[in-house]
């Protein structure tokens, strides 16, 4: 397994809305695998590898949640950075993280209390937090920092914890499924399948990527590739790869569960169930563009999703690219509900 390629996205910047820099990362590795490449209006990956037969599409967003600048202190003497959210975030998260502001001014997210010594008796919102830079808003200005300025986790680099495949970092939602799309791409490039990998935007803040490239491409049936959260119920971390039968605004495709169970039933590739009521991904703007296509998801669990720090076992990565390789090696011919 490629960690330092998987290094490299998940260390790549991309919040939503701005995700040329991982966007480039993407483009130059899958080039080798595929024989057309194409960059849409709203900024989609588009990589075809020609073949015969049905036209598969698999999707995973490049997008991560991150934050922007809504207001600047009043005051010429007053620095502080005010912030809206790009995607959710709990607010608890962000407190005392080190972010970068356009790649041009370092600051530390804190409240009115820390940065007086005070003890902190409300648990804090979105709106008590602030960037401190230690610069004055006219400071900032000169420097091209203003409203609508992206904010970015920083220091937040790729990691292992307590065992080499427990690794840690930012965007592992959803760059995890980025790499699983590019290790797809070269272990396919000599199939006959006709497969587009699409690496989408803008999912974070409204699927808005992939039901535009659904559109475009009007796939024949579809696999989207991204993460969950952890639970003590369904899904953990180091599991196995997991598909979803439901969450909370569609049904994985009976048709396509069915084959990935009875795949991992044969491999011995240990699978998971998500059932949620909460979230959804790209599938469901797949799922019901055009007349309608057969699209369900296979991920892997992670903990601490949506933060600086995600956590997520490289084995399920594995089996899940395994999983998906076997199907695409030789799918079946229709997909009926």
């Amino acid at each position: 397994m490629d960690t330092g390629l998987l290094q490299k996205l998940i260390d790549s910047e991309g919040i939503s809305g701005k995700e040329m820099e991982v966007r480039k990362v993407l483009e130059k590795e899958i080039r080798k695998y595929v024989d057309e490449i194409e960059v849409d209006k709203i900024g989609n990956l588009i990589a075809h590898k020609k073949g015969r037969g049905n036209s598969v599409m698999l999707a995973a967003h490049m997008d991560e949640v991150g934050l922007v600048v809504s207001e600047i202190g009043e005051k010429e003497n007053d620095g502080k950075v005010r912030l809206h959210t790009i995607g959710g975030i709990e607010p608890l998260a962000l407190i005392g993280q080190k972010v970068m502001i356009e790649n041009k001014v370092v600051g530390v997210i804190t409240t009115h209390e820390m940065s007086h010594g005070i003890y902190v008796e409300e648990i804090p919102t979105l709106e008590n937090l602030f960037v401190d830079t230690g610069l004055t808003k006219k400071e900032l200005l000169k420097k091209g920092v203003d409203v609508g300025s992206y904010v970015s986790f920083a220091e937040c680099n790729y990691c292992t914890l307590g065992k080499s495949d427990i690794v840690v970092g930012k965007a592992i939602d959803n760059r995890v499924g980025c790499y699983m799309l590019l290790e797809l791409a070269k272990r396919l490039k000599n199939s006959k399948e006709d497969i587009y990998y699409v690496f989408t935007v803008q999912e974070e803040i409204g699927l808005y990527g992939a039901k535009i490239s659904a559109y475009h491409l009007s796939p024949d049936w579809a696999v989207v590739i991204d993460v969950t959260d952890a639970n003590k119920k369904t899904v953990k971390v180091g599991n196995g790869p997991y598909i979803t039968i439901k969450d909370a605004d569609m049904l994985g495709n009976r048709c396509i569960n069915n084959w990935l169970k009875d795949i991992a039933k044969k491999n011995s590739i240990n699978l998971q169930y998500s059932v949620s009521d909460v979230g959804t991904t790209d599938a469901q703007s797949i799922a019901f563009s055009k007349e309608g296509i057969p699209t369900s998801v296979v991920g892997v669990a992670v903990r601490n999703l949506h933060t600086s720090f995600g956590i997520a076992d490289l084995k399920d990565i594995k089996d899940g690219i395994k999983l998906i390789e076997i199907l695409l090696k030789k799918p079946p011919k229709k997909c009926i509900v």
